[in-house]
């Protein structure tokens, strides 16, 4: 591939701005400065720098973020900041979105791909991708609401029964939930069912993926392992971010 056309693929900016980047001297491979837009590269395990930071080529992008609270997964935020605020300029340029969405008040793991085939795969209904929420409450959680929540309840406006699995009561005001489908508000919608209030709500775990060492705000690029992490539906192979 040609070092401009693999710049633009990254991110920095349309063809022409690549040229100029270049020709600027802006951009080194292997601590060599090269200055020819049409240069020819090989992709695999490349490594460049532009301005001086590193990068390194990725066909796609897979990112996990710690979602802070009072940011909204909108590029056109309205009310809060906007969790693409957190992103280089690069990353944006590529078109990442989110892979599903968490409320402004909403923390814990969000996904973000440029992948879409990815995207589709893990918010399609027929893929039941599991996802846990660790739920605090405005009121105390009777025993009543936690098989409730088991059995299943009905949401306005949708069809169907949405059962959630692994209740678990943390504390009188708290409780760790798994849902499997991903309808707008369900964890809230779910808790006001049963005759009670979400007040904190957090996302710690997307297939085997869990969120655990990440600071609010903090993200990192998901390699092959942890990928693999988010579609899987099973009880094994937990891997910790």
């Amino acid at each position: 591939m040609l070092l401009e056309k693999m710049l633009q693929s990254q991110g920095f900016g349309s063809r022409k701005h690549c040229q100029q980047l270049i020709k600027s001297g802006a951009v080194s491979i292997a601590n060599q400065v090269i200055s020819e837009p049409k240069f020819k590269l090989q992709l695999q395990d490349l490594q460049f720098r532009v301005y001086g930071k590193d990068y390194c080529y990725r066909e796609k992008v897979y990112i996990a973020l710690h979602k802070p609270e009072h940011y909204e997964c909108s590029h056109q935020s309205t009310h809060h900041q906007s969790v693409f605020d957190l992103f280089d300029e690069s990353l944006i340029n590529r078109g990442i979105q989110c892979v599903g969405r968490l409320d402004q008040d909403t923390t814990g793991l969000l996904l973000l791909t440029d992948d879409g085939q990815f995207l589709q795969a893990l918010t399609h209904p027929k893929k039941h991708v599991p996802k846990v929420y660790q739920v605090r409450t405005v009121d105390p959680i009777p025993q009543q609401q936690l098989d409730d929540l088991s059995t299943g309840v009905e949401l306005r406006n949708e069809k169907g029964i949405y059962a959630a699995t692994d209740v678990t009561l943390v504390d009188s005001h708290a409780l760790q939930m798994t849902i499997h489908q991903g309808v707008y508000h369900q964890v809230k919608r779910m808790l006001a069912a049963v005759g009670n209030k979400v007040e904190q709500l957090h996302r710690a775990q997307v297939g085997q993926l869990q969120l655990q060492q990440l600071a609010q705000g903090e993200w990192m690029y998901l390699n092959l392992e942890q990928l693999e992490a988010t579609k899987q539906q099973s009880e094994t192979g937990l891997i910790i971010i």
